[in-house]
């Protein structure tokens, strides 16, 4: 994710600062250097924003109870409390708490290259009497991440009495049999068909992902220059150090893409789908495509062709 000017992602002030009107993004530290970073939670919230106004998603109502919140806690009804998981406290008789995994994993979105965010100073002086100063960090970087959706779990919710396991509790069980829905003793199933289309909005959602902080200032866009995917039989995801930090330079190492593609060629159930934005790491744009040419198993192209490839084949792999 390409993040030119941006502060994507905020932890607001410092306890040591001098001012209380300074705005700092959020980073983590490694071997002295600076990595900015989005979280987990707010790419998230990106995701089922755009699943929302892109693909219509009628998104589970949150109820505020005291200092908690939660969710209907209805996959069947609403997909993301499918595909995001949830967890809510019910009465015992009620049913008792019942969780969901969610089937769609992602790490942080960690700032490849090491940076000195920079300092912006901005000043409020519209109104009557003095001035009031404030400063805000952003940064000129690309972020990496990496996502995983179980298509296993995807529209597949457990009886099973067992912690962070239970997803069904008894109104929710009445209202799968109003639904038609496949059960047995441990488990109800959505239609393959609706299975399909849940996994299909969120890979198609990618090319459409819009968010971040200081929006009204930075505009950056979010969504992703370069994206790889395949289907996997393995719970790893192979393709974390592919793009990684070299000499204080952002570097796609093909020998390590071609590394691990050999080594979990047993493992993998469908092609390998590169999408990439011209003018995007253009120094290695023709090797990629080149590559793509020479293997039956690569499909290169533009994000938004490769993710309409890629959830065309959902339908085989669910």
């Amino acid at each position: 994710m390409d993040a030119p000017h941006s502060a994507l992602n905020n932890a607001g002030s410092d306890a040591g600062d001098r001012t209380d009107n300074i705005v700092r993004v959020k980073s983590i530290r490694k071997n002295g250097k600076v990595y900015p970073y989005v979280s987990g939670q707010a790419l998230r919230y990106w995701w089922r924003d755009t699943l929302q106004k892109q693909f219509n998603w009628e998104l589970s109502p949150i109820i505020r109870e005291k200092k908690i919140a939660f969710t209907e806690a209805n996959p069947i009804k609403y997909p993301d409390d499918d595909v995001f998981g949830y967890m809510r406290a019910l009465k015992a008789k009620e049913g008792g708490t019942v969780t969901r995994i969610s089937p769609l994993k992602n790490s942080p979105l960690i700032s490849i290259v090491g940076q000195y965010p920079t300092n912006d100073f901005g000043v409020m002086a519209r109104q009557e009497g003095d001035p009031v100063p404030f400063e805000h960090e952003f940064y000129s970087t690309v972020f990496k991440g990496i996502f995983a959706l179980d298509l296993d779990s995807l529209g597949n919710f457990s009886k099973i009495e067992k912690t962070g396991y239970r997803n069904m509790y008894p109104k929710l069980i009445e209202f799968a049999e109003s639904e038609g829905l496949e059960q047995d003793e441990t488990s109800c199933k959505l239609s393959n068909e609706e299975r399909v289309k849940r996994a299909s909005d969120v890979i198609n959602a990618i090319p459409y992902l819009a968010g971040g902080a200081k929006n009204t200032s930075h505009l950056t866009d979010v969504s992703p220059k370069l994206v790889l995917l395949t289907s996997i039989s393995t719970g790893n995801n192979i393709f974390m150090n592919i793009v990684r930090e070299e000499e204080n330079e952002l570097i796609f190492d093909l020998n390590a893409l071609k590394e691990v593609l050999s080594d979990y060629d047993d493992k993998l159930t469908s092609k390998v789908y590169i999408g990439m934005r011209k003018g995007f790491l253009s120094n290695i744009y023709e090797e990629l495509e080149e590559f793509a040419k020479e293997s039956e198993n690569i499909e290169f192209g533009t994000i938004k062709e490769i993710t309409d490839k890629f959830t065309s084949k959902i339908d085989e792999l669910i």
